[in-house]
This record gives C-alpha cells, sequence and structure tokens, in this order.
C-alpha cells in the first residue's frame, strides 16, 4: 500500500471514532433531559438527512478539490455540530449538522482510494478501511459509553478553565467537549493527505447565474449518475445489497442499544459495549474478506445476507449476555464479510462509469435514503408503542426476504443477459489481476 493509504486510514479513524462516541453523547443528553424514547430513535434518520439532500452536491464538490481539503472542511463542520449540542440547539438539530460534516466527508473518503490505488487493491484496502472503521466504532461506543459513565464524567467535570464559564455541567455535555478533540485530531491528518495527481472535475460555474441555480444544475447530472449505476448489471446488485446492509445496520446501532436495555436492563454505558460487540465481528468479517475475497467473486456472498436477516429475528430469543455476546460477533462477521466485497465491486462500477465522487455520493445517497427511510419507521413505531422486540422482528423479515429478492433478482440477470453480466465479470476479473 502507498504511504498516503495509511494517512486517510488515521483521519478515517479519529473522525469515526468521534462520531460513535458522539452518538452514544447524544442519546444519554436526550435520555437525561427527559427527551421520549421516539427522539433518541430519531437520532440515526437525522444523521442521514444531509447525505440524501445534499448527494447530488457533495459528489461534484468531492470531485473538484483535492479530497484531503474537502475532508479537513468536513471535519470542522462536524466540530461546529458539536459546539450548537453544547451551546443551546435541539440534540437533534446538532446532531444533522454533524450528519452534514459526514456526508461531505464520505465521497472524498472513499473516492480517494480509487485515486491512489489500483483496482487490484481495491478490495484489500475496503478491508482495512472498513476493518478500521469497524474498531473505531467498537472504541468509539465504549469511549462514548465511557464518557458519559459515572467513572470518567466526573473526572471531566472537575476540569475547570479559569474565568470561563463553559455552561457544561452534565455528563454528556463533557463527553461531547471532550470528542471536538478528536474531530481536531483527524483534520490534523487530512493536512497530511498527499495529492493523488487525478486531474480535478470542475463543478458547473456560469458567471451569469447565482449560487443557487448553478448548485440546481448538478441535479440533472446527479440523476444520471443514479441512473446509469441503477442500469448496471453488477452495480445494480452490488448497490442495491450495500443500500440494503447500511440501511438496516445504520439503525441496528440504536436497535441493540434499546434491545440491551428491554432484554438485559441494562444502562447506556453498559449496552453500548454489546454494540462495540456486534462491531468486532464485523472487523473480524471484512479483514477475513479483505484475505479471501476477489473483485470477480464478490456476488457469491449475496446468500449471507439472508442469513444475517433470519439471525436479527433470533435476538428476540436471547435473554443471557453470554449467549448475546458470541451470537452478536457472528452476526457482525457475517455483515462484515458481505459488505467488503459488494463495496469494492459497487467501487470499481461506480468509478469506470462516471467518476469516484459522483459514484460514492449516488452510494451514499441510496444507503442513506434507507437508514433515513427504516430509521424513521423506527422512530415512529416507536412512538405508536412498538416494543424493541417487535422492531428487531421487522428489520429480521425485512432484511431476509431483501436479501432473498436481490439474489433473485441477480440470477435473473445472468439468465436473461449472460453475455452481459459475463462481460462485466471480465472486465473486473482483468482489473482485479492489473
Amino acid at each position: 500500500m502507498k504511504r498516503g493509504f495509511y494517512t486517510i486510514m488515521s483521519a478515517q479513524f479519529f473522525s469515526s471514532l468521534a462520531d460513535n462516541a458522539l452518538f452514544v453523547a447524544a442519546v444519554e443528553l436526550l435520555r437525561t433531559g427527559g427527551a421520549p424514547e421516539w427522539q433518541r430513535a430519531a437520532l440515526v434518520p437525522m444523521f442521514a438527512l444531509f447525505y440524501v439532500v445534499l448527494a447530488p452536491f457533495v459528489g461534484a464538490f468531492a470531485d473538484a478539490q483535492p479530497k484531503g481539503r474537502v475532508m479537513f472542511i468536513s471535519n470542522g463542520i462536524k466540530v461546529v455540530g458539536c459546539l450548537m449540542m453544547l451551546f443551546g440547539s435541539h440534540p437533534l438539530v446538532s446532531y444533522a449538522v454533524v450528519g452534514l460534516g459526514a456526508a461531505a466527508y464520505s465521497p472524498a473518503k472513499y473516492g480517494i482510494l480509487t485515486e491512489l490505488l489500483p483496482a487490484s487493491q481495491l478490495v484489500k484496502a475496503n478491508g482495512w478501511i472498513e476493518g478500521l472503521t469497524i474498531a473505531s466504532i467498537i472504541l468509539g461506543v465504549l469511549l462514548g459509553g465511557q464518557l458519559v459513565g459515572p467513572v470518567v464524567a466526573p473526572w471531566l467535570l472537575s476540569i475547570d478553565l479559569p474565568w470561563i464559564d463553559t455552561c457544561i455541567d452534565t455528563p454528556p455535555e463533557s463527553a461531547i467537549s471532550a470528542l471536538i478533540l478528536f474531530y481536531l485530531i483527524a483534520a490534523w491528518f487530512n493536512t497530511r493527505i498527499p495529492h493523488t495527481g487525478v486531474e480535478m472535475r470542475p463543478m458547473r460555474q456560469d458567471p451569469q447565474c447565482s449560487i443557487f441555480a448553478n448548485a440546481l444544475a448538478l441535479l440533472p447530472d446527479f440523476r444520471n449518475c443514479n441512473r446509469r449505476l441503477w442500469h448496471d448489471k453488477l452495480g445494480q446488485i452490488s448497490l442495491a445489497t450495500t443500500t440494503l446492509f447500511w440501511g438496516v445496520s445504520g439503525n441496528l446501532r440504536y436497535i441493540v442499544l434499546a434491545w440491551a436495555g428491554a432484554a438485559l436492563g441494562y444502562s447506556t454505558t453498559q449496552a453500548s459495549a454489546l454494540v462495540g460487540v456486534v462491531a468486532i465481528g464485523t472487523a473480524v468479517g471484512a479483514l477475513v474478506a479483505s484475505v479471501r475475497m476477489r473483485l470477480d467473486g464478490a456476488t457469491r456472498v449475496i446468500p449471507l445476507g439472508i442469513a444475517m436477516g433470519l439471525l436479527v429475528i433470533l435476538m428476540n430469543f436471547i435473554g443471557n449476555v453470554w449467549l448475546a455476546v458470541p451470537f452478536l460477533i457472528v452476526l457482525g462477521a457475517l455483515g462484515g464479510f458481505l459488505v467488503v466485497p459488494m463495496n469494492a465491486l459497487l467501487q470499481h462500477r461506480g468509478h469506470n462509469l462516471m467518476g469516484a465522487g459522483r459514484s460514492i455520493a449516488v452510494q451514499n445517497f441510496n444507503e442513506q435514503a434507507c437508514i433515513l427511510g427504516l430509521g424513521a419507521l423506527y422512530a415512529l413505531s416507536t412512538k405508536l408503542g412498538l416494543s424493541a422486540f417487535g422492531a428487531i422482528s421487522v428489520f429480521g423479515v425485512v432484511v431476509a426476504g431483501s436479501m432473498w429478492l436481490i439474489r433473485y433478482w441477480h440470477q435473473h440477470n445472468c439468465k436473461q443477459h449472460p453475455q452481459e453480466v459475463e462481460h462485466l465479470l471480465r472486465i473486473a476479473q482483468h482489473d482485479a489481476h492489473h
């Protein structure tokens, strides 16, 4: 791997670490503030909101600027969201601003991989990035749980700045203020990311039009990119799989917190450890996939998605933490092994069809729209009285059924368009070896 890859990994680690710790802190901030359960569940779709709204623009922005600079700006936006949360804005609104920073960050983070590395290293690079991201999820969720817990929080609250009243009086607020430091570390690593030498693709700028009009002019391009990826016989399968995976796993993070509270009577600090357990399994699955899987064999992992959905339903029958831990590790491992090769295949097809930044923006739009839709459904269901056990059952059925349909879709493509599918697989195989 090139040296710049490890700088990207370091920046991604600290930014993702802070994102996941902030989620736990925001949940606790709402809980201690007396907010209803549905508002805590709504944190997940609020984070996804700007991914969906700004998807037509962030991809073009990432392709028009050096990606290290885009990532630096994005971390700055996340810091603004943290400060809003500390100084009076509603946590849901503030967390949406953090999501805005993440939405701008993602096309640059993944897009730079296709600029820096050859296609033959994409699966391996995705395995390392996803594995490190999952490690940051594990440590981030655990960090967030400890920052709001009874040991670390009092120590943070005891730190005083002379002659300055910070208005930081609760454990969640002290946790959020500490996490700003991690975003600043990530921003420093962003400044060290090398230029890849790839030619930038300028955003459309008509001097006779307003900024708003120039922005709207990007919509047809984004719509065309979205259509091209959904019509590609391999792109559509990998996009459908990753969209469903992230839609469910994005919401599963909160569902595990709610399930641990309902089934095991855990506090936020205790329940956050179980979210980390799922992430451990995902990291293992991702790393194994990066070693064992090749780009041209990515579609063979689709049946694992069906198994993952069925395992989600089985969570309802677990009431013992010693059984829950290995079960959650296996569940996470299936997801990690599924998503790495499919993500690499999607990046490969997208890069060939439209460019890295635009491709990742299309991917983010679909994945985050799924998170937004499923998260809104879960929050609404919670408001109407659905238990965590009921939500888990619904999610499991949706995953297993949808993955079965995706598998049928791919088999249909292979039967109805064998020459096209075979040609695309040959391209993937050729690029994977070169």
